[in-house]
């Protein structure tokens, strides 16, 4: 199956079967999926930097993989800096592998505005799982891209679902205002909060009382957890509709792991419902879609870059200075060019 983190990815000792040869500059994607399929580490990581570079072999590595994908269990995991997302991640994976299932855990970070380089301090944190064969760690620079996932984060869950992962965690750069992406792509969103981190009115104009299925109070023997537990049931009590699904409250002390298997058992109760309402196949068809469109629209974008200073947008441009034409029908012009 599935990859486990760094330290899986230096050379085996064991016996391998001879791989392919390809010319040199030639990327052999059905052996590399072959490979995965079978619990090669390194192919895993090969196909997911494929992705991350926008391979020219992306479409192919997309078409093989699609007919392996649709079984993984996608647990989104967010929450403000500084909340214990990793060490929570962690602490899951640590139950899920009790439980027997194989994890991937795709953990995104925040790239450098200047030098668009990242930490990738979750590999730090996740140590304890980096010689467990059946835990595949991969962290992700955003490289600027906002909702608190990186671009190509899609995609590199397809390869680990596709690699044989029973749940992929994605962990998210931190949730705030706009950075509420983990929502549209996960089966299950948990949030994270912890004492000290706002009141109530803050959660909610960051918008995690719109996003979460499973609400976590980290860090709860600090002072004050009881009460973020109180204004965030308060809170959530607001928007309640009859009959829908009412997100629990979880509190937890990551570190020690306490609470970590309540957090695991909610997930599941939250899974329970999504296939007794048929709501996990809605889910999966809108998230089908939103990639779809990003796709089609990342494609347009490439073209209106490739007529960038093109002398037909020049002389569109000056009409809408000069008055001669609105930009409404500029725009139509441009994409009948297209």
């Amino acid at each position: 199956m599935t990859p486990s983190s760094a330290a899986q990815l230096e050379p085996s000792t064991q016996t391998r079967e001879p791989r392919r040869r390809t010319p040199r500059g030639h990327v052999d994607v059905a052996d590399l999926v072959d490979r995965a399929q079978a619990g090669d580490p390194r192919a895993v990581a090969r196909l997911i930097s494929l992705v991350e570079d926008a391979s020219p072999s992306l479409r192919e590595v997309a078409e093989r993989l699609s007919p392996h994908t649709g079984h993984a269990q996608i647990v989104g995991i967010t929450g403000a800096p500084g909340v214990g997302k990793s060490t929570s991640t962690s602490g899951l994976v640590t139950a899920l592998r009790t439980a027997g299932k194989r994890v991937g855990v795709l953990a995104v970070d925040p790239s450098s505005p200047f030098s668009g380089g990242a930490l990738l301090g979750d590999r730090v944190r996740m140590q304890e799982h980096a010689t467990d064969k059946d835990v595949y760690i991969r962290s992700m620079a955003s490289r600027g891209h906002l909702g608190g996932l990186a671009w190509s984060t899609p995609q590199a869950l397809r390869v680990l679902d596709a690699a044989g992962c029973d749940v992929v965690l994605i962990e998210t750069v931190g949730v705030g205002q706009s950075e509420v992406e983990i929502a549209g792509l996960a089966d299950t969103t948990v949030v994270l909060l912890a004492p000290g981190m706002g009141d109530g009115i803050q959660a909610a104009k960051a918008g995690i009382l719109e996003i979460g299925d499973v609400y976590v109070v980290n860090k709860a023997d600090r002072d004050g957890a009881h009460q973020v537990v109180r204004e965030l049931r308060s809170m959530l009590s607001l928007g309640a509709l009859p009959g829908a699904w009412r997100a629990p409250i979880v509190t937890t002390v990551a570190q020690t792991g306490e609470g970590i298997d309540d957090v695991v058992a909610a997930i599941e109760r939250h899974r329970d419902m999504l296939d007794d309402t048929g709501q996990l196949t809605s889910r999966r068809r809108s998230r089908a879609r939103d990639e779809i469109e990003a796709i089609a629209l990342a494609q347009l974008r490439q073209r209106f870059a490739d007529l960038h200073g093109h002398a037909d947008l020049d002389v569109l441009a000056a009409d809408v200075v000069n008055g001669s034409l609105d930009s409404y029908t500029a725009a139509d012009r441009l994409l009948a060019a297209l």
